[in-house]
């Protein structure tokens, strides 16, 4: 989760609102014809500060990310609370922190001499995977659809008359650094951009090329510029005009972004860009299939879909893209480049769903990232980047993650680059050094797995170089330990930091004792030390597993999945009276108060832990079995391999055994590769008397509706 400003002036604005449930282009209601991308919902995690999501219409792994712009706004510049719209803009980052990131090329259309603000009409406001739809100001009707690098956004006028279409390009969640257009053409409409990236700690460059038309032809007109380059153009239209605004995208000149726009969204009607992005979504989503209620079915495909999202693609039509010294690169024939990382949050969850989910994309991702060490990799963000971005700390662990489930990539080059990068990394304060060890041991890993001995030898005494400062500050937290950012800590506190080297638990475990250790992970939740809203500590509750407590970690994963529970933390501190709540829920107010999906980081949890599997050690290819949330799963592997994962008995009864294809798994546990080649992994539960609650769930304190939060 990345930093961001006080919470305090968004809980003065956060609203009750209702789930709506519209939905775009087809009923409501349930149908047998449902398919995973119709029961997305794009508004979970648009309330406020409750995931810091957008309806914004966007395909798999797409730089366009075309929505509504609100007052107020969450972090990617909506709220589903907020009445009032701004305009429509085309790109931002997904539940990052600080102020978020994008806004770019905002776009409004009001009637002209039209005052005040233009209200939503929000009962008309629906979204769908790569689409959505809106009447505001009296009955304005905005669509949009998106492809990977372009969009389309049309306007709709209810009556005649004359009205004005405004293009901001200086429009931006982060420091706009430069705006300038290259052409006011209505049918080449062209911007040079550059921004902050998410937390300002960076820059990227990004080219847009537009074409106005009104009723599917161009009108050759040329836009009109004022204070802050805000471009205007005055139209008189008839009821029942079409207004439409086609864009592309491009990290690498103006010419890029007009050659993404005529090639993936040409002349082709709005619908046939929805139906061809809703076919995507399908293929991507459906490579898992579902039995359960529509609801679980809906808030799984929905989080599926966040995960989707991130890293984006960022190739142009001929291959090229801006590399992150901001020279020009050409990706080889085959091979696509990614970019808009944000690794702190999503190595431990996002990256190694992908590596099950999407093995093929992952080994251009793998290469992605391995392209990050050429030259040295920055920490976060350099001033060149080809799109926003947050932060590429822990990249060397999700590529040993990758490269232990056989995701193809430079295995040597990126050793090199893990092993120079060691150099640059902060270990100043606990928690520094603790992930410092854990870059360290994924170096040291990768060299024994590549032959080179001596370099892992020195990685290994580099990464457990951590050791003594663990047993002195960690294996007995003092007064301190439940104080957030106490010695320095960012965003934890010294008993959330205290799991964190996850890949050294054996040591862990032999230095402290299995059984106290176990006593520890105890009390650790019955005191309420635990912190589901950030990803310090995500991994604790499979732990009980890892050390044969596996009942444990099922009745955790249970109730954070469907119960309300306290959530006392924030970012900066402990909350006086803690929010009381569903950790992810299928309404605007999706997730916990104050928790960020974190590009995906979040919803991959969310994912694993209804699959009834966890990467507890991320450069491991293993991972942790427990009680899935669905009575059956089945997982398109490619290649013809299908992994079913059945779960006989009830959800919330007590876990007996897990087999794969008929063997047992006394451990609880199943490697990757086995994984891979397919067939059953059965989860057998049986009935208990009376149901155990663990100590997650506040159940003497009244939790409001979905929507809804308690006043403090």
């Amino acid at each position: 989760m990345g930093p961001r400003p006080s919470p305090g002036w968004l809980r003065k604005r956060r609203a009750r609102y209702p789930l709506l449930l519209g939905l775009l282009l087809t009923p409501a209601a349930l149908t047998a014809q449902e398919t995973p991308a119709d029961l997305v919902d794009p508004f979970v995690g648009a309330l406020a500060d409750f995931g810091q999501l957008s309806p914004a219409a966007v395909t798999p792994f797409g730089m366009m990310q075309l929505g509504p712009d609100t007052s107020p706004a969450n972090h990617a510049g909506y709220d589903h609370a907020a009445t009032t719209l701004l305009g429509f803009s085309h790109t931002r980052g997904v539940g990052v922190g600080c102020g978020g990131a994008g806004g770019d090329l905002m776009i409004s259309l009001r009637y002209a001499g039209s005052t005040g603000a233009a209200l939503i009409d929000k009962a008309s406001e629906t979204a769908r995977a790569g689409t959505y739809r809106v009447r505001y100001d009296h009955g304005i009707l905005a669509e949009m659809a998106a492809t990977r690098g372009a969009g389309v956004l049309r306007f709709t006028l209810p009556r005649a008359g004359a009205v004005d279409l405004r293009i901001d390009p200086r429009h931006s969640y982060s420091k706009r650094l430069a705006a300038s257009w290259a052409s006011l053409a209505s049918d080449d409409l062209r911007a040079d951009l550059e921004a902050g990236t998410v937390c300002d700690q960076g820059a990227y460059h990004l080219h847009t090329a537009s074409r106005i038309l009104v009723n599917g032809r161009p009108i050759h007109q040329t836009l009109t510029t004022g204070a802050g380059d805000l471009a205007t153009l005055h139209l008189t239209g008839k009821a029942g005009d079409a207004i439409e605004i086609r864009t592309g995208l491009s990290t690498v000149d103006a010419a890029g972004a007009a050659s993404v726009r005529d090639r993936e969204i040409a002349s082709k009607s709005l619908a046939t860009v929805a139906t061809e992005t809703r076919a995507a979504w399908n293929r991507i989503l459906g490579r898992v299939v579902l039995g359960g209620s529509r609801d679980q079915r809906a808030l799984f495909y929905t989080s599926l879909y966040r995960v989707m999202e991130t890293p984006v693609a960022i190739d142009d039509p001929d291959g090229r893209h801006r590399d992150k010294d901001g020279t020009i690169q050409t990706s080889p024939k085959g091979r696509t480049r990614y970019a808009n990382w944000s690794l702190w949050d999503n190595y431990r969850t996002q990256m190694p769903l992908l590596a099950l989910l999407q093995p093929e994309r992952s080994v251009d991702i793998a290469n992605s990232l391995v392209a990050l060490y050429a030259g040295g990799k920055a920490q976060w963000s350099t001033p060149h980047e080809p799109f926003l971005t947050v932060r590429t700390e822990h990249a060397g662990i999700a590529l040993l993650d990758m490269h232990r489930k056989g995701i193809a990539f430079d295995a040597a080059a990126a050793l090199a680059g893990m092993a120079a990068d060691s150099d640059t990394l902060k270990r100043g304060t606990p928690d520094e050094q603790i992930e410092a060890a854990y870059d360290d041991w994924a170096t040291a890993e990768l060299a024994r797995d590549l032959g080179r001995t001596d370099l892992a030898r020195t990685f290994t005494a580099k990464a457990q170089s951590y050791r003594p400062m663990w047993r002195s500050v960690f294996q007995t937290p003092g007064a301190d330990g439940d104080v957030v950012k106490a010695r320095g800590l960012y965003q934890g506190t010294l008993w959330q930091y205290r799991w964190a080297p996850i890949f050294d638990l054996p040591w862990m475990t032999a230095t402290v004792g299995r059984e106290r250790l176990l006593g520890e992970l105890h009390h650790f939740f019955d005191a309420g030390l635990f912190n589901m809203t950030n990803e310090p500590d995500i991994q604790v509750p499979w732990m009980f597993a890892a050390l044969g407590q596996p009942q444990q970690t099922a009745d955790l994963v249970q109730t954070i999945l469907t119960k309300p529970i306290a959530h006392p933390y924030t970012n900066s501190g402990k909350l006086p009276v803690p929010f009381v709540g569903r950790s992810f829920a299928l309404s605007p107010q999706g997730f916990a108060d104050g928790m960020d999906d974190d590009a995906g980081g979040m919803t991959a949890w969310y994912v694993f832990a209804t699959l009834g599997l966890y990467p507890l050690v991320p450069g491991e290819p293993w991972y942790v079995v427990t009680t899935p949330a669905f009575d059956r799963a089945q997982i398109d592997l490619g290649n013809g391999r299908r992994l079913t994962i059945r779960r006989d008995g009830p959800e919330d009864g007590m876990i007996a055994r897990a087999s794969l294809n008929g063997r047992a798994l006394p451990d609880f546990r199943v490697d990757h590769a086995a994984l891979l080649r397919g067939g059953t992994l059965t989860i057998t539960t049986r009935a208990r008397d009376g149901r155990i609650v663990p100590q997650l769930q506040d159940i003497g304190v009244k939790v409001p509706g979905d929507g809804h939060r308690r006043p403090r």
